[in-house]
């Protein structure tokens, strides 16, 4: 138990090292809103594909557990490493009937860690998508929260929604917002003899909390137009309550000027400095077909090549030179990425950007 701490911690330090060098900022707010013991659902919306969880465990001060798509672990090896960080498949339909079976096990699995006290992650939406709306929230989470008070009455559990809002979701490097919703008592929503109501209940209790806590436009026929303006008026999404609180109004003024970035030449030297861990990128972003997986690639990508390429390198700057000079060469690289990340500009998407990416991963 103490080493799978130790090894769960370690892990969570190191990601939370390389998402300092990867973004420019992360706003968290809410913290106050999650209780220091007892069992915790952390319901988010899911815009980002696997870098959202990332974001919110390093963000915690609980640590958690995590659903996530079967599809992942069918590695043996990779199963056993996403195991020992506290992750649990979940399977969907097109996982095959079958195979939604075994959810029963992940469930009473689930059941047991509230009886323990302990925290779960889970996305409500059910699937990753990068607009900026809230989508209709599935009825997997009322399930397991209603599951575990039927097998435990006196069962307390606290959901906590978890609004997730990139400036600019797959751009390095970006900005993100995350905001700790208000618990909500599930208990107080359960009802055993009129479940159907209690389900409907609380979806809407949590789906409209997120709806405040992360950027949310309707997802109808005026949704292209109001994401435009917001794009055109360069607005800084990660001041969700203001960029909220605009679409609201329908009010669209402050325009603020796109700025522009005198960082350049520390861009091409990183990039000459990264050439090798470049060049596979290049390579591996080629294969990616779904947007939201641009960011869990390149971060991964990133926090594993980088570290092994820099390393290498100042290693052959000591066979040339000295150790000083070695550790001076890394010094600086890594100070170079920094200057870079946190002092380039984060524009939001203009219309060019837009049709770029619609053409990049279009189905056909």
């Amino acid at each position: 138990m103490i080493l799978q701490k130790i090894w769960y911690n370690s892990i969570r330090l190191i990601v939370k090292t390389g998402l300092f060098f990867y973004t420019q900022k992360i706003r968290v707010s809410g913290t106050e809103n999650i209780p220091k013991k007892g069992a915790i659902l952390f319901c988010a919306n899911h815009p980002d594909g696997l870098i959202d969880p990332l974001m919110i465990t390093t963000n915690c001060p609980r640590e958690s557990h995590y659903l996530v798509r079967a599809a992942a672990f069918n590695n043996p090896f990779v199963k056993k490493v996403l195991e020992s960080l506290n992750l649990m498949p979940i399977y969907r339909m097109r996982d095959g009937i079958n195979e939604v079976g075994k959810n029963k096990e992940i469930f009473e699995n689930c059941f047991e860690l509230f009886k323990k006290g302990e925290t779960l992650l889970i996305y409500p939406e059910a699937s990753h998508n990068r607009k900026r709306t809230i989508r209709p929230l599935s009825k997997g989470f009322t399930r397991i929260v209603f599951g575990a008070l039927e097998k435990y009455p006196d069962l307390k559990i606290s959901i906590i929604p978890v609004g997730l809002t990139y400036q600019n979701a797959s751009y390095y490097p970006s900005k993100v917002a995350i905001k700790y919703g208000k618990p909500i008592s599930a208990e107080d929503f359960y009802s055993s003899n009129n479940l159907p109501v209690s389900i409907n209940n609380l979806k809407d209790e949590v789906s409209n909390q997120l709806k405040e806590l992360s950027v949310h436009i309707t997802d109808d026929e005026n949704y292209s137009t109001i994401l435009t303006q917001l794009n055109n008026l360069n607005v800084d999404f990660t001041d969700v309550d203001l960029v909220n609180n605009m679409i609201a109004k329908n009010s669209f003024t402050d325009k603020k000027k796109r700025k522009t970035t005198f960082l350049k030449p520390i861009y091409y030297l990183i990039l000459l400095n990264s050439i090798f861990p470049v060049l596979i990128w290049k390579k591996i972003a080629k294969k990616i077909d779904e947007f939201e997986f641009v960011d869990t690639f390149r971060f991964a990508l990133n926090l594993g090549l980088f570290p092994i390429f820099y390393s290498l390198q100042t290693w052959i700057v000591s066979l040339f030179f000295d150790w000083k000079i070695a550790i001076s060469y890394l010094l600086i690289s890594l100070l170079l990425i920094l200057i870079y990340t946190k002092f380039s500009p984060t524009n939001t998407e203009n219309e060019a950007y837009l049709q770029k990416l619609a053409k990049r991963f279009s189905p056909d």
